[in-house]
């Protein structure tokens, strides 16, 4: 049973993988690869092998079998290119039984307060700031979790997600998508292993646009009328391991590695090909005693090419602490989504609390 699983992961990806050989785009719905939870994310998301909390609905299913309460909350917010895009999350898990654990995800990324200047100018030529209305461009993502504890194979958990997408751009357009993931954790003495593949029957976002609101300004900008569309998200598998060390009895050291896998050709990654491209990120979480946390992250590792037709490598630092008091947790990140620049910074907040 446990190699029929395992040949029906793969077999879902390959076949997305031949699909990818087309003229399909390589980036789409890419809010979902932001992460959840500033633990997460002050780890560059390396999280897949360890995660054991109610985050586990997003970066792998499997993980919510290792959460030891009956039930688990979780907030999160983040702001990026200086307040000007919102990021917010909530999760929730519950436990059926010794076996089975069910979650809930709810991801928010979007613009606020767009002006639509379309009537800016009355009839008379005249400006009028009254005619100015405002929307918003939003991306959701509700994800609903199921995780199993097989008895195959001692220490192996299993784990799937539904997605449902909804992205809106105002009264303008909007789309709805679906999709699944699959994840596996394995844990043997220090050592996890973790699987994570999203998107393993492809999304489709189906796009359907109310030109009728805009004709006047494509013809105007001689712009092409939108018609309906359909946007494909490709499978992405994720490979993870991590290993736990103690000093002591009060120190402990977390330290994981995650290698994300594309199948949409070359990637500005370290390892790429046209068959696939490999992203490593790595994290790192030392403890004191479980309650005090210190974190740290690398990822986005890329070759920058200068003017000079010099090359650089880049990578995104990330940093984070926590604290633990009884069975609430708050947690801080610092992370940077690829540049230098003080505006891309962003500070992530989440709350966890167990029930």
């Amino acid at each position: 049973m446990l190699k029929s699983v395992v040949l029906c992961f793969f077999g879902c990806v390959l076949s997305g993988v031949v699909f990818a050989q087309t003229s399909t785009p390589k980036y789409s719905n890419e809010f979902l690869s932001i992460g959840v939870g500033a633990r997460g994310l002050g780890m560059s998301g390396s999280q897949v092998s360890h995660v054991a909390d109610v985050t586990a609905g997003y970066w792998n299913p499997a993980g919510l079998l290792n959460i030891e309460s009956k039930y688990e909350v979780s907030l999160m917010h983040a702001e990026y290119f200086a307040g000007i895009a919102k990021y917010d999350y909530a999760g929730f898990s519950a436990s059926l039984d010794s076996l089975n654990k069910i979650g809930v995800s709810l991801i928010r990324f979007a613009v606020d307060d767009i002006p639509d200047t379309r009537f800016l100018y009355d009839a008379n030529g005249r400006v009028n700031y009254d005619n100015i209305k405002f929307f918003s461009a939003a991306d959701y993502a509700f994800i609903f979790s199921f995780a199993r504890k097989t008895r195959i194979v001692e220490g192996l958990s299993l784990g799937a997600n539904f997605k449902v997408v909804h992205r809106t751009v105002g009264e303008f357009a909007n789309a709805w998508g679906f999709g699944l993931d699959a994840g596996a954790q394995f844990q043997k003495n220090k050592w996890q292993f973790g699987l994570m593949l999203k998107d393993i029957t492809t999304t489709f976002n189906v796009w359907s646009h109310n030109s009728d609101m805009l004709i006047d300004v494509y013809s105007q900008t001689n712009n092409e009328i939108p018609e309906s569309s359909t946007e494909v998200t490709l499978p992405k598998a994720i490979l993870g391991v991590s290993r736990t060390l103690s000093f002591g009895d009060n120190f402990g050291l977390l330290t994981s590695l995650d290698l994300d896998v594309t199948f949409d050709g070359k990637r500005n990654v370290p390892v790429k090909s046209d068959f696939a491209s490999v992203d490593p990120h790595m994290g790192l979480e030392l403890d004191y005693v479980r309650t005090v946390f210190l974190r740290l992250g690398v990822g986005n590792i890329q070759q920058v090419k200068d003017f000079d037709a010099s090359t650089s490598t880049s990578f995104q630092p990330n940093f984070g602490v926590g604290l633990k008091i009884k069975k609430v947790s708050i947690d801080y990140a610092l992370t940077d989504i690829g540049d230098q620049a003080e505006s891309l910074y962003s500070h992530v907040f989440s709350l966890k609390a167990s029930l």
